[in-house]
């Protein structure tokens, strides 16, 4: 994260805590999706094999020479609500899954973060995504 980000979701944090008196920032939660990359891609251009001088190349394993690579790296998308009081447990987003307004209203809000929060602390509580306005 920049710093110029990092200002400014501090910024929209302090101005969301002015609009509340301190007895009600127990009930502020906020939630972000998060990408976690397993194995980025990667290039063999610049690893060197340590062999001694004037070894022949068909006398080195063939297994460092023949290397595949990844075309897409493998992630895993999680996603969790925090708050003053509490944190909910990670919610993971089904491999493949396009995660689009459908698919966050229906599935990501709708059948696991707003039932994990009102688990914790009922059905009184305001809901802040991603520093969101």
């Amino acid at each position: 994260m920049s710093e110029t980000n990092r200002i400014a979701r501090l910024t929209r944090c302090k101005q969301l805590l002015k609009r509340y008196d301190d007895s009600a920032v127990d009930f502020i939660w906020f939630m972000d999706i998060k990408v976690f990359t397993d194995e980025p891609p990667f290039t063999w251009q610049n690893d060197w094999d340590c062999v001694p001088v004037g070894t022949k190349k068909q006398f080195i394993q063939p297994s460092p020479l023949l290397c595949t690579r990844s075309t897409f790296s493998r992630s895993i998308m999680v996603s969790v609500a925090v708050s003053k009081m509490s944190v909910t447990e990670l919610m993971f987003v089904d491999p493949g899954v396009k995660v689009n307004g459908q698919y966050y209203r229906n599935v990501l809000l709708s059948q696991q973060m707003i039932p994990a929060i009102k688990q914790v602390r009922g059905d009184t509580f305001v809901f802040q995504q991603d520093s969101a306005p």
